[in-house]
């Protein structure tokens, strides 16, 4: 039998970084963001017999190795038992998963595979987490709620492995749809934002998501932000309160329609975002944004956490074929992205 899932990346379009939970302690945060049809898969093959009423199950086999396989990084990693997993910056997301969910069911291979690029500044680790963990659930028999799917793929990441991020990823991946959301220490509230289908139509097509080849890694600069706002740079504190106006206001923009605004609202976002750290922006990056800005583009930032990985345009409504053509001539790759309104996705499936 095979178990497979699906979990949708997320594009951010404002207040990101007020969700980590260093800063979300003593304030509320917010964030508006969407999930976007690039997926994490993850497939289990697991044993199956035949009992003497011939249905199938799982079953506890003698052979309880461990076999991973990443198709990203074309990795494999093998134990005979769960306590062999040991992290050493190899598939550890993969193996946090399965040591924290406590799988003591043996003989399982289990592949990994996304559809987005690696550092992307999409959310593929957090993606990839909820996938993983909506696999295994699904091989321990056990249910969650989409919010405990996102709760528990969090927990893995910080503090099964200590990375430093938020939650608003999870959320995304585990929910799907296009969502205002608040963070209060571990609380975090989601409201779906909804809209008529023409303005869903209109932000879809004069978006521009385009990757800089550049991958990143996201802890580097989220140690670089934490550090600088430990330190109480009041630069660094103000940009994040500023950060959470504009993903008000962005959520207003886009209840109202009003996506001329909301272009606007990304750059703002994306201003006050390099004001956390040098490290959030580079020459490359600057370079695509006057090109995008040049020819057509209202508005943009960089997605997740920076440094690289994904940019996100929004263009005017006749001009944005342009922005994809000048951002290609440059180096860069257009991503071809809609919103994914379903979230997690589990199905089952005959391995024969």
């Amino acid at each position: 039998m095979l178990i497979r899932t699906r979990a949708p990346v997320r594009i951010d379009f404002a207040g990101g970084w007020s969700d980590v939970a260093l800063f979300t302690e003593n304030s509320r945060g917010f964030v508006v963001n969407g999930a976007i049809n690039r997926y994490a898969y993850a497939t289990l093959r697991c044993e199956r017999q035949t009992t003497q009423d011939d249905s199938v199950e799982l079953q506890r086999v003698l052979d309880k190795s461990i076999r991973i396989y990443s198709a990203d990084f074309d990795t494999f990693i093998e134990a005979d038992d769960i306590r062999q997993l040991e992290y050493d910056g190899n598939v550890d997301l993969v193996k946090a998963a399965v040591r924290r969910m406590s799988i003591q069911i043996g003989g399982f291979d289990l592949i990994t595979q996304s559809t987005a690029p690696p550092g992307s500044g999409l959310g593929t680790s957090a993606s990839m987490g909820v996938a993983l963990v909506g696999a295994l659930g699904a091989l321990k028999d056990v249910t969650y709620l989409p919010y405990e799917y996102a709760d528990l793929a969090s927990t893995i990441e910080r503090h099964e492995l200590g990375i430093l991020g938020g939650k608003q990823d999870h959320y995304a991946s585990a929910l799907g749809g296009i969502h205002f959301m608040e963070f209060q220490g571990e609380d975090v509230k989601t409201s779906a934002l909804r809209f008529p289908p023409h303005i869903r139509y209109e932000l879809e097509k004069n978006l521009v998501l385009c990757y800089t080849g550049q991958s990143r890694l996201s802890g580097n600069i989220h140690q670089n932000v934490t550090d600088a706002y430990k330190s109480s740079q009041p630069s660094v504190r103000e940009a994040l309160e500023t950060l959470k106006a504009i993903a008000e206001a962005t959520k207003t923009a886009l209840m109202r329609g009003r996506l001329t605004e909301f272009g606007e609202l990304l750059t703002e976002n994306w201003n006050n975002q390099k004001k956390l750290h040098a490290s959030v922006t580079n020459e490359q990056i600057e370079s695509l944004f006057k090109i995008a800005m040049a020819h057509g583009a209202i508005g943009g930032k960089a997605c997740g956490a920076g440094g690289g990985g994904c940019l996100l345009f929004y263009c005017e409504p006749t001009r944005e074929h342009r922005v994809r053509q000048k951002l290609e001539e440059a180096g860069a790759r257009v991503i071809d992205a809609n919103f994914d309104f379903d979230g997690l996705q589990m199905w089952k499936v005959s391995d024969d």
